[in-house]
Parts: structure tokens; C-alpha cells; sequence
């Protein structure tokens, strides 16, 4: 053996050395996650027979995955990361781009594990606000943009956060056929939720041919949500899509909101405070009103043009 090769074995990946997955810990991957653009995860657990299957199948895609991707590709073994990201915990496959997780919800095939990765090579979920949310998804008008399945979440949402992930996956499944976005009702999206009376995360509505579809089922996997956007969403009854509510609707709006959200402000008396400033509010808005003009007005400002 010469001298380029050994030179050529020593600058070799370590992903490449041995025939199992490079091990890392928590720690270890969210620094990856943070350094890397794409990262590929498979969190086991000890005693796994189908977590031994699912190891086999990307030791065998890791060279192309390497090539094709520039992708890290390790394993975590009793993570306790895992329940961020799959419900059904291990074996499962994360691909991470840019940091944004995507649950490889599929069979354990070798072509379909590359199209989802090498089509997803950036998230798929848009995020609304609002600002944004009318004009893209023209939901009132029901125009051109297409269909929308939207997630009302909030950072404060455990379950919201496990479902990033598995969200990610719907939207690759719908990639095409269907916009799949997010909405943070506690603060970019605020005003948005309280348009469609959105007071509890995670909340999924269709919005599909200026109608929409609220997703009532608890059932929160990958299978069930992508089956409501497709067909099953016929079985619930349409609602006629809100236009986005005037300022002072969505005033009374803020304040219902907060009324539900901190039930104890009524026992102190600060409900009948706040139904005080929402009458002075109205009072303002009235007054800004401009006046039309009377019928002695108008004659009046008609004599006086003619006599220019």
C-alpha cells in the first residue's frame, strides 16, 4: 500500500468506517443541526428489532445520501429527543434542513427514502402572517392561489412542537396539490386567528374553493391529516370563509380572546373595566365618522357654485 493511499484512508469520513451508523448523543446533534444544512437522524432503542431493519436500510443509502446531499447521517439510541419529533417513537427517520424537521413517514424503501429527501431539500411548510395571509392564500376571494391547509400553533404549544416534524411531512405528501402553511396565533398571527375564532392550538382548517373545512378529528398523525386534505374533509360540513374583521370587530374580538384566556379577570372586576374601554373606543370610532352633509348644505353649496 503506498503512500496516496494511506493518505486517502486517513482523510476518509468517519461515516464511512464500519458497517453501522455513526453514534451520537442529544448534545451532539443539535450541534449538527445547528452547523449543518442537512442532517439525517434515525433514533433507536436498544433491543429494537425493526429499529435493526430501519439501521440496515440507511447503511445502505448513507454513501448516496453523503454524495447526493453532502448530508450527515447518525443514529441516536434512547434519545429523548425522539418524542419531538415522532408519536410513535422509535425507529424513525428525521431529515433535517436548515434545521427544520421532516418525519420520514413512508415504507422502508431505499427509492422512496432518497425522492422525499432529494424533493424536500427545503421545508415545505410556508409561514403566514398577518400581513401575508389574505394575499397569498386569497381565502375570501377563493382565487387563484389554490388550496391551503393551515396549522394555528403557538411557541408556548408542546404538542405544537411535536407536530413540526410531522407537519413538515404533510406538507411534502401534498407537495403540488395542496399549500400547507403555519399561522402563530399568539403573536404574528394574531389578528388572523381571531378572524376564524381560533382559540385553541394546534387547530388545522382547508381552506378550499372560498369554503372552509375545520380539522375536528384528535387524531394528529401524518396519515389521518394528509386523508383530511385530500377527500375526507367531504364529510364535514363547509363554513363560508370570514372576511378579515374591521378594526373595531377585531377589537371585540381581542377582548373576547383575553376574557377566555384569563377567566379570573372577571372575579376581580376587570371584565366590566375592559367592556368600559371597548365602549369608549366605539364612542371615538363613531365620532371620527365623517358627517354627511344636509339637504340646506347642499343647496346651499350649490347656490354658491353657480353664482362663481
Amino acid at each position: 500500500m503506498n503512500f496516496h493511499t494511506y493518505l486517502l484512508l486517513a482523510l476518509l469520513p468517519v461515516v464511512y468506517v464500519g458497517a453501522e451508523l455513526e453514534v451520537v448523543q442529544d448534545e451532539d446533534l443539535v450541534n449538527l443541526i445547528r452547523s449543518e444544512k442537512y442532517v439525517v437522524a434515525l433514533f433507536t432503542k436498544k433491543y429494537c428489532e425493526k429499529c435493526g431493519d430501519y439501521e440496515t436500510e440507511l447503511t445502505g443509502l448513507r454513501e448516496e445520501l453523503v454524495e447526493t446531499l453532502n448530508a450527515w447521517v447518525v443514529k441516536l439510541v434512547d434519545s429523548s429527543m425522539t418524542r419531538l419529533y415522532s408519536p410513535s417513537l422509535e425507529p424513525a427517520i428525521v431529515f433535517f434542513r436548515h434545521g427544520v424537521p421532516l418525519l420520514y413517514d413512508g415504507p422502508l424503501n431505499d427509492e422512496l427514502i432518497m425522492h422525499v429527501f432529494t424533493n424536500n431539500k427545503e421545508p415545505s411548510v410556508k409561514e403566514l402572517t398577518d400581513d401575508t395571509f389574505e394575499h397569498l392564500t386569497q381565502a375570501a376571494t377563493g382565487a387563484t392561489t389554490g388550496d391551503w391547509f393551515v396549522q394555528f400553533y403557538s411557541t408556548d404549544c408542546i404538542d405544537c412542537q411535536r407536530l413540526h416534524a410531522r407537519w413538515e411531512s404533510v406538507g411534502a405528501q401534498l407537495k403540488g396539490r395542496i399549500n400547507v402553511a403555519r399561522v402563530n396565533r399568539a403573536t404574528t398571527g394574531a389578528k388572523t386567528a381571531r378572524r376564524f375564532d381560533v382559540f385553541e392550538v394546534p387547530t388545522f382548517i382547508l381552506f378550499k374553493r372560498g369554503k372552509m373545512y375545520k380539522y375536528h378529528n384528535q387524531d394528529f398523525d401524518v396519515r389521518s391529516l394528509v386523508a383530511f386534505a385530500q377527500d375526507w374533509h367531504k364529510n364535514v360540513k363547509p363554513e363560508a370563509i370570514p372576511v378579515p374583521k374591521s378594526p373595531f370587530d377585531d377589537l371585540l374580538a381581542l377582548t373576547v380572546t383575553v376574557m377566555k384566556e384569563n377567566p379570573y379577570l372577571l372575579q376581580i372586576g376587570f371584565g366590566s373595566f375592559v367592556f368600559g374601554i371597548v365602549i369608549s373606543l366605539l364612542m371615538k370610532f363613531l365620532r371620527k365618522q365623517p358627517a354627511k352633509p344636509t339637504k340646506s348644505k347642499a343647496s346651499k353649496s350649490k347656490k354658491a357654485a353657480k353664482k362663481e
